[in-house]
């Protein structure tokens, strides 16, 4: 199956990242709220480039949802990097939530002292739970929360306790994608809206890496006596149990489609992970090479349009 990446960039965005890079020179700690089911795909590539040697607190959210194992051996990865602190939090624990304030403090001990003031920015995609993780640190609800992306559209400084002031930002993606697998995955997990992207070709993308690393999660849950071979009979098979056929006995694809996705979004699949660091070093390594090869052919083609109108001169 041809796959088109999925790209969405609502046009706050561009005014939020305008914003986050004029404040960055006076922040202290960088927090990132990701998905601990796609911690690499629910990063911001934009971080990297910007913070510097700034302290980053990585902050693996929703991670009920993620498969555990795979979330330690992320905050393992994550936590080999330079000035990277990481944390698995679930949207029902606060407890761990309410330690980030004395964890910021401990990075930058040269300002934990009376009068000076300790600045935090925190960001993170749309519906990866930032706001919920903000009203939490703050204790009310200062921040609007949804279970839409892109809820919180414009930054907002908010006091958590003396001497420590919390910038927030809005959810944001970036304009361009890369890795097209990133793009299936924010997708999958609800980090893009429903109107981005079409069902069955994101059902088919979690269908083909469920039945690579999940085969007996499928196997229990759909009560099937083989493990099918393709992401189209795994598809076809719940589209049959579920009653998703149409006249003539042919499957309905898309109703098919959409089960599957909801069943992986509400954890009826159970705790699923779809990336592991070594998987998205790989990924890493094949989309820059294609990426450098796009460039090489698209200046091929300048190259020799050049070429054919000096040849038309003479």
């Amino acid at each position: 199956m041809s796959r088109a990446g999925i790209q969405w960039f609502p046009g706050h965005m561009h005014k939020a990242q305008k914003e986050i890079r004029e404040i960055l020179p006076q922040i202290d700690v960088v927090i990132e709220v990701c998905d601990a089911r796609i911690p690499f795909s629910s990063e911001n590539p934009m971080i990297t480039e910007i913070r510097g040697d700034k302290p980053l607190i990585k902050i693996l959210n929703k991670s009920d949802l993620a498969d555990p194992k795979i979330t330690n051996t992320w905050l393992n990865y994550l936590e080999s990097q330079q000035n990277v602190k990481a944390i698995a939090l679930t949207t029902e624990n606060s407890s761990v939530a309410k330690t980030i304030p004395d964890l910021v403090k401990k990075l930058v001990p040269n300002k934990d002292e009376a009068g000076k003031q300790i600045n935090v920015v925190i960001m993170g995609i749309p519906n990866v739970g930032k706001s919920t993780l903000l009203n939490t640190l703050v204790g009310k609800a200062k921040a609007k929360v949804g279970n839409e992306p892109a809820v919180t559209k414009g930054q907002q400084r908010i006091r958590l306790e003396d001497g420590l002031y919390l910038y927030d930002t809005p959810g944001m993606l970036w304009p361009k994608i890369v890795n097209e697998n990133s793009g299936y995955r924010l997708a999958i997990t609800s980090a893009v809206k429903d109107t981005a992207f079409d069902h069955d070709d994101i059902a088919f993308f979690a269908a083909e890496y469920l039945l690579q690393h999940y085969p007996e999660r499928l196997k229990e849950r759909y009560k099937l006596d083989i493990i099918p071979s393709s992401e189209l009979e795994l598809i076809e098979e719940i589209g049959r149990l579920r009653g998703c056929v149409k006249s003539g006995g042919h499957v309905d694809l898309h109703k098919a489609s959409a089960i599957l996705i909801h069943e992986i979004r509400d954890k009826t699949l159970g705790a699923l992970t779809f990336e592991t660091p070594e998987m998205v070093e790989q990924e890493i390594e094949y989309f820059a090479e294609l990426e450098q090869k796009k460039i090489s052919e698209r200046e091929a083609k300048k190259l020799a349009r050049g070429r054919g109108r000096k040849n038309k001169r003479k």
